[in-house]
């Protein structure tokens, strides 16, 4: 075996032009550097139990959150419409995971109402308060929510 400076070992009788012009670098992973800090969109997408672990409790104002997922049916469209409509909508999971969620604040309360009208009747649509599924959330706090229609 021959060897070229710098280089490596190539068995005899390998032309001179096959020889690499380079030497791959000696690092275990050969991916680009990630930023330690995570950004604003990774922060957002963390789980609310896990946001709240790692930086504390964050005052925010109180929210109800709609998520269903793809159906079949002419109002689909026009649930996704209004879903995009809300404060905060996300897309989430894949194939039979994936899910919308649109939250809303209670001065968006039409825009929960309207989206609500829609998608209801989903066995699969979830009501969550401040990001977390609490008991009764359709038949009590949904209710409960309606009454800031009156204002």
């Amino acid at each position: 075996m021959s060897s070229t400076p710098g280089g490596p070992s190539l068995p005899s009788g390998t032309p001179a032009d096959e020889v690499p012009q380079y030497r791959p670098r000696e690092r275990y992973w050969p991916y680009v550097d990630v930023p330690e800090e995570p950004t604003d969109e990774e922060v957002a997408a963390l789980d609310p139990a896990l946001r709240q672990e790692l930086f504390g409790v964050e005052q925010t104002e109180f929210s109800v959150t709609v998520v269903f997922p793809r159906f079949d049916g002419p109002v689909y469209g026009q649930a996704v419409e209004l879903a995009r409509k809300s404060f905060d909508y996300r897309e989430t999971g894949t194939g039979e995971r994936f899910r919308h969620r649109a939250r809303y604040r209670p001065g968006d309360v039409t825009g929960l109402r309207a989206l609500w009208n829609v998608v209801g009747d989903l066995d699969a649509a979830e009501v969550l308060v401040d990001d977390r599924p609490v008991p009764y959330a359709r038949e009590l706090w949904l209710p409960l929510f309606w009454f800031l229609l009156m204002r």
